[in-house]
């Protein structure tokens, strides 16, 4: 992981907000905001919607990140020996492993899926757990790209957390609280929050991984957008997921990969529920040793104290009806 500096920050913009479409010219930057269509259709276009929530979150590497899905182990140990020792020092070990992730909360809200929110000092989140950013706080977010600057209030709710009206305070951030449920559903506590190691492809050929990818490579880029559907998709059982995503590379797809990724996905494992979320990921190293979802490492520092990195997206799209899409900008 490169040192955190001004100048080799990347930023990353949230928005969320519905309405009918107008589409432009695409813009640079990295930002999530909900739209209503006019049609049911699922459209590809880049379209210029007013930014809303904005979510900033400078990333720690030397990354940029397209589209891919990942399958799932439906492969668990189905009967297995109940030994008292063991299992009471695995909870240990979680429970050791949560207090090094959940931070002390100035105000906890309760989500109506049943998460909860903890509104944690910025200066305070997993990022600052590094090293490297012992001490220090988040710098103030860099201007937006043209184009991509909020010119009103919040008109409405966007995530299931907030329906309640609770916002999180000044100076701090709405983090999802991990819980012991959470990490046992990992097929081990050190991969929890962390992709499947596997040999990853740029092309659609893979056993058991059904996906699709679009892409474009060859140039220098400084920003990518895109815009997508937001759905509810059923998954089969618990180890399977559903996700779609921007993946923003550097490297080859050999060991030296790194992604920066933010989307949404439905997964059952990581979540405990079927709600689709919106999420972020990262990895210097093809996903072997670094990265994970969202805060559930040092990684990802987030300064908007509006949206919870992991938390539910509503509403979302239905067939023949209610067409509600994100849109995701990340920028150099």
């Amino acid at each position: 992981m490169a040192p955190w500096t001004k100048t080799r920050n990347k930023w990353y913009y949230f928005d969320h907000r519905r309405r009918q479409h107008q589409c432009t010219q695409p813009q640079t930057g990295l930002a999530e905001e909900t739209t209503q269509t006019i049609s049911s259709n699922m459209a590809s276009s880049y379209c210029k919607i007013s930014p809303i929530i904005p979510i900033f979150v400078s990333f720690l590497l030397v990354a940029s990140s397209v589209c891919s899905v990942h399958s799932s182990e439906t492969d668990r140990p189905a009967n297995q020996t109940f030994r008292p020792g063991e299992e009471l020092e695995k909870l240990k070990i979680i429970r050791d492993h949560l207090l090094k992730i959940n931070k002390p909360a100035v105000k906890t809200i309760q989500s109506p899926d049943g998460d909860l929110i903890d509104c944690v000092l910025s200066h305070l989140q997993p990022a600052f757990d590094h090293p490297q950013l012992k001490g220090q706080k988040p710098l103030d977010p860099p201007e937006r790209p043209k184009g991509h600057n909020p010119t009103g209030a919040v008109s409405e709710d966007f995530q299931l957390w907030s329906f309640s009206g609770e916002s999180c305070p000044e100076g701090t951030i709405p983090i999802r609280r991990t819980t012991e449920e959470d990490v046992l559903r990992a097929s081990s506590i050190g991969r929890f929050g962390r992709k499947v190691r596997r040999h990853v492809r740029r092309d659609s050929s893979s056993n058991g991984h059904e996906h699709a990818v679009g892409y474009v490579t060859g140039d220098q880029y400084y920003g990518a957008k895109a815009s997508i559907n937001v759905w509810a998709p059923r998954v089969a059982n618990q180890y399977e997921f559903s996700l779609s995503q921007m993946w923003v590379i550097s490297g080859s797809f050999g060991d030296d990969l790194n992604t920066i990724e933010a989307g949404w996905q439905v997964s059952p494992e990581l979540y405990g529920d079927n709600y689709p979320r919106f999420f972020t990921y990262w990895t210097t190293d093809a996903y072997q040793a670094t990265g994970c979802y969202n805060l559930l490492c040092s990684g990802f520092v987030q300064t908007n104290n509006r949206i919870a990195i992991g938390a539910a997206i509503s509403p979302t799209s239905s067939y023949k009806g209610g067409q509600f899409d994100i849109s995701l900008l990340v920028w150099k």
